[in-house]
């Protein structure tokens, strides 16, 4: 595995560091500041006459990023999460014979160092550490790519994604901004008073979704299961227990296609609202935004790209409508199958016969309307024929009370008032067998104990799915959801890291 020339060079100092009595993989730092927190403590060297403090002394560890030898002294960069420091070492400031005999020969960059001294600042005005004692804390055995081009290749950068945050903070700044909206997500639920749960992720029956499951096998039981495709169903039958508001933040897993908005395993919080309706949700979805942007400091207009998102205009339009007065299809075909058939060949686009009214309508909206919805939309109205789990309208019995909300030409979140009728339930989940039997691998299973939990009473309720990920995608300006997971799922292949330290490494 470490056959590389450069790995061997290193791992042979490594082992003449241990030889001289030095432990290369030290477990006994003394940091007491993080770089940031250095930086900040001494902001007032700026304004002494001598540009530095010689009575305080401090300890920093971090990753040397860069290395300047220069003869009797030399000066490094290193990084900790919070910043990168500069630091002068120079030989006479050290234990004698440590300069030439250790540091020369055995400190490089990718090194883990600890480094005591004080504060001052250089001729070109950067606050630095002038330092009198150094120690390595860990030794890199394989060296880092070269500084100026970093890792070039993307898939190496998903791959190793532990290479990758070493070499870009910018990297780190987006999963720090991921784990702030998981945590103020919980937090604003929270204070709106629901109840965090956790439900079952392997399912007898993959539902709550049209998707494609993974499949195990549960030895002791001797039985097949399915990675949950979604929590949907048992967070009603909480609702029908008597809990009125819930949600869950955990994964979901979906055996489909890989794109820049869809990995087979994704992050989503899905709530429940017991005596609330999708309008409800609406309402709250705002809010939720506000919250967001407020929390993390973000102006409400965001680029995405080419595009600006403005996040004070959110608007609502039925699903239908969108199709004529966005999408540019023609009013007058909107609600006829044939036509729509027709429209769709017309424009080379696939259309089935054994589609139905609303599936072929689904169709139409995918193509001609998603991608231009790019400031906050709700689409409302969706038809009952693909919203297995959506309550009917009172006023239009074809259409459900649904929304999806869409930003940048993308779908955010999903939405309803839940279909508690048991009955109603208990037909559309035949509807999706029927559908299941003719070629919809996707159609959602029967679930006979659901039908039964709503048989008992299930206050009306709204509830909502919005996905984490491609929203992280919307804040942080990334267009891959690979640039959002830390470890996205990646076809293996063996790794030729000869080749790679070659071209990239440092000479």
């Amino acid at each position: 595995m470490f056959e590389n020339k450069y790995i061997q060079q290193r791992i042979e100092k490594a082992q003449s560091l241990r030889d001289l009595g030095i432990n290369p993989y030290a477990n006994d730092s003394q940091r007491d500041l993080t770089i940031k927190e250095y930086l900040e403590k001494n902001e007032d060297i700026f304004n002494l006459e001598t540009k530095r403090d010689e009575s305080r002394n401090f300890t920093i560890a971090g990753r040397i990023k860069f290395f300047r030898l220069m003869g009797k002294a030399s000066f490094l960069k290193i990084e900790d999460e919070s910043g990168m420091l500069q630091v002068y070492v120079a030989r006479d400031n050290l234990v004698e014979n440590f300069y030439n005999d250790i540091f020369k020969k055995f400190v490089e960059v990718g090194d883990i160092i600890e480094v005591s001294g004080y504060p001052f600042v250089t001729g070109q005005g950067e606050l630095s550490l002038h330092v009198d004692n150094l120690k390595i804390l860990t030794k890199a055995i394989s060296p880092l790519p070269e500084k100026f081009h970093g890792i070039v290749d993307k898939e190496l950068r998903y791959r190793q994604r532990y290479l990758d945050l070493i070499m870009n903070s910018d990297v780190r700044k987006t999963f720090h901004t991921r784990s702030k909206v998981i945590s103020l997500t919980r937090r604003f639920f929270e204070d709106k008073g629901f109840l965090e749960v956790e439900t079952p992720m392997m399912h007898p029956i993959a539902g709550g979704a049209n998707a494609k499951p993974f499949v195990t096998h549960h030895n002791a039981l001797g039985v097949d299961r399915f990675l949950r495709i979604a929590p949907e169903l048992y967070l009603k039958r909480l609702i029908v227990g008597g809990f009125e508001a819930v949600f869950e933040i955990n994964r979901n897993f979906r055996n489909e296609g890989m794109d820049a908005t869809h990995n087979p395993e994704f992050t989503s919080i899905e709530f429940y609202w017991a005596y609330k309706t999708y309008k409800d949700l609406i309402a709250l979805t705002k809010e939720y935004f506000e919250y967001l942007f407020k929390n993390l400091n973000l102006p409400t207009t965001l680029p995405y790209g080419d595009l600006e998102v403005d996040f004070t205009k959110f608007t609502e339009i039925p699903l239908i409508e969108s199709l004529y007065k966005i999408g540019g299809v023609p009013q007058d075909i909107v609600e006829d199958k044939a036509k729509i058939l027709e429209f769709l060949r017309a424009n080379k686009l696939e259309a089935k016969e054994s589609m139905n009214l609303g599936q072929l309508q689904g169709e139409l909206f995918d193509e001609f309307v998603e991608s231009k919805l790019i400031n906050p939309t709700f689409i409302t109205e969706y038809p009952v024929e693909i919203s297995p789990l959506a309550r009917r309208s009172d006023t239009k019995s074809h259409l459900t009370d649904r929304f999806e909300l869409f930003i940048a030409g993308r779908e955010i979140a999903n939405a309803f008032s839940e279909l508690n009728d048991p009955l109603d339930q208990l037909s559309r989940f035949e509807g999706q067998m029927e559908a299941k039997d003719s070629g919809d691998d996707e159609a959602h299973e029967m679930d006979e104990d659901f039908v039964n939990a709503l048989s008992y009473g299930m206050a009306p309720t709204a509830g909502q799915g919005i996905g984490i990920d491609r929203l992280v995608m919307m804040l942080t300006n990334e267009h891959s959801i690979r640039d959002v997971l830390l470890f996205p799922a990646m076809k293996p292949v063996k790794q030729d890291f000869d080749l790679l330290l070659d071209e990239n490494t440092e000479k």
